[in-house]
């Protein structure tokens, strides 16, 4: 048993943070799946705009979908589409294996564009949704101030939301608020709730790349790395009293499930820091964590598997204690990211558009 498949054995489930046709043809995500135990998928603008122009496995279909009056981000969705359908069924075995816990899911993000539309966000997911139709499908929605409603409604109407760009403990709260207000708005309206799947992601590495230079400019490098693993053990810690209260045990009864945190943005992006150091830090029962290739590699060949996540963490209150203490307002630094997280998203979504319509053009006019 390798350490990918030890972090399983501890109550973690690993997705793998990257998807194109290659991976998925050439049976490598089988083997994947096989070998290392992954237990579900996840996709971007950013990871879509690589997949589509790093080869020929989308020219026909570009060529083919050119025919008809498409825009370019129809077209665009129309090859997602087609690409995580086929990774759903891919790990739909995972999905029914109920006795290993609900996993198998694959997920596709509603448009960046709409990071602040409320309306159009909550549109977008209910046609994603549809179009994918499977049982095994997250629709990825930012978790921005105005989308709130758009996940709580989602989820009413039982659609499975993976709940991206979260920063702070604030948000994540009010994100976990949407869900179970959700579950208890579709059980209100008389619907079944045991088969409604949501996960919350928060994002770790981002954090530390935007205080790790604030801190040694302050004299603390010594807490260099340290400030997005304090949170996100916080976070645990609060999710653990959200979904152990009164409030959720009753819906729980009624067949819900947690809304599970998943760790994001977990590969390293200091040099000086080992590759595996946010999954080793955050692994945990009841979590997700989603990664890279490269990461996935690297902790294949290196990880030492260990839970190292738990109910409480007064080591990591000190560390955010001594960050604020400093000077530094993790509430205003949680919005810059989130609006930085929506225009990184936006430009890879742009670039794909563009790079769409130079295929389209040079496919058909060949």
């Amino acid at each position: 048993m390798n350490a990918l498949q030890q972090v399983h054995k501890l109550g973690q489930s690993i997705w793998l943070d990257f998807i194109d046709r290659p991976l998925m043809n050439s049976g490598h995500l089988q083997q994947l799946m096989e070998e290392d135990g992954i237990r579900g998928i996840t996709s971007n603008p950013a990871i879509f705009e690589k997949a589509i122009t790093a080869g020929t496995e989308y020219d026909q279909d570009i060529q083919r979908l050119s025919q008809e009056d498409l825009s370019d981000e129809d077209l665009f969705y129309r090859l997602a589409v087609a690409d995580i359908q086929q990774a759903a069924d891919l790990f739909l075995p995972v999905y029914e294996d109920k006795v290993s816990g609900a996993d198998g899911f694959v997920s596709l993000e509603v448009s960046p564009r709409l990071a602040l539309d409320t309306d159009k966000t909550l549109e977008q997911a209910r046609i994603l949704w549809q179009a994918v139709n499977r049982p095994n499908v997250m629709i990825k929605i930012p978790g921005t101030q105005p989308c709130l409603p758009a996940i709580r409604q989602a989820i009413a109407e039982g659609i499975n939301i993976n709940v991206t760009l979260l920063f702070s403990l604030d948000r994540y709260a009010a994100v976990a608020e949407a869900y179970i207000a959700g579950l208890e708005d579709r059980l209100a309206a008389g619907q079944s709730i045991d088969q409604v799947s949501s996960v919350a992601s928060f994002f770790i590495s981002r954090i530390d790349t935007l205080v790790d230079p604030i801190l040694t400019e302050r004299g603390l490098p010594q807490l260099k790395g340290e400030t997005a693993i304090a949170l996100a053990k916080q976070a645990y810690a609060l999710y653990n009293r959200l979904f152990d209260s009164e409030r959720f045990r009753f819906l729980a009864a009624q067949g819900a499930t947690p809304q599970r945190l998943l760790w994001a943005s977990t590969g390293t992006k200091d040099p000086d820091f080992s590759p595996v150091k946010y999954v080793e830090a955050l692994i945990g029962p009841q979590t997700v964590d989603t990664v890279p290739m490269d990461t996935l590699t690297a902790y294949r060949e290196t990880g030492r598997p260990a839970v190292r996540l738990s109910s409480s963490d007064s080591e990591g209150l000190q560390v955010l204690d001594r960050v604020q203490q400093a000077g530094i307002d993790l509430n205003a630094i949680a919005e810059q990211l989130e609006t930085e997280g929506i225009a990184k998203f936006n430009q890879p979504y742009d670039k794909l558009l563009e790079a769409i319509n130079q295929q389209k053009h040079t496919l058909t006019t060949r």
